[in-house]
């Protein structure tokens, strides 16, 4: 059975890798669930409309956690972001989705709050594309240390926020298109927010 998306709803197609084949939630513009798709499916030409999240993880010096997308990555690879992205998986809450994967990711667990919501397309060649409602989160994780998912994650670092600020201005590296939208919003309405993780 397929939804309005061309995303089936019962079952995933026959082929694809376990991760390509993991199902993720289509939904509408207001993140009303229609369906269901493979990631691969999801991430196929121009995209389809899933649920995603953004998280980025601060340390007690007010540094972000930023990472380097593994090379082996279908979209973006070696690009840098922030610090974990992913998607909820069918029947899986937001809040589960959200620790279980800064924990797989990255090895870290600590507090999540959300900030905002935004939709957002951008397409990386011919044949892949993200095209995500995206909620976006922040959290503090003292004397974190991190044990980053090789197959995810290239490399990683601490980042003073006016030095990020600087390196996307001078586009020194490549940065993945949502990790600078979120970034700009955040430095822009949610300055309080992230200084008040810092006072938690």
């Amino acid at each position: 059975m397929t939804d309005q998306y061309g995303g089936s709803r019962e079952l995933l197609p026959e082929g694809d890798s376990l991760a390509g084949a993991e199902s993720l939630i289509l939904v509408d513009d207001a993140d009303r669930e229609v369906g269901h798709a493979s990631r691969a499916r999801c991430h196929e030409g121009g995209g389809l409309l899933h649920r995603a999240f953004s998280l980025f993880i601060f340390n007690d010096h007010g540094e972000l956690l930023i990472q380097q997308r593994a090379a082996a990555k279908r979209l973006w690879p070696l690009y840098w972001s922030n610090s974990c992205c992913s998607h909820p998986r069918r029947a899986e809450s937001m809040d589960a989705a959200i620790h279980r994967r800064l924990a797989e990711e990255l090895g870290l667990k600590c507090p999540l709050h959300f900030l905002f919501k935004f939709k957002y397309q951008a397409q990386f060649d011919g044949a892949g594309a993200e095209h995500e409602l995206c909620s976006v989160f922040i959290g503090r994780c003292s004397a974190a240390v991190v044990r980053a998912e090789r197959a995810e994650v290239a490399a990683w670092r601490w980042i003073a926020p006016e030095a990020l600020d600087a390196e996307i201005s001078a586009r020194a590296v490549g940065f993945t298109p949502w990790f600078t939208q979120e970034w700009e919003r955040i430095r822009r309405d949610h300055q309080p927010a992230v200084g008040a993780l810092g006072r938690g």
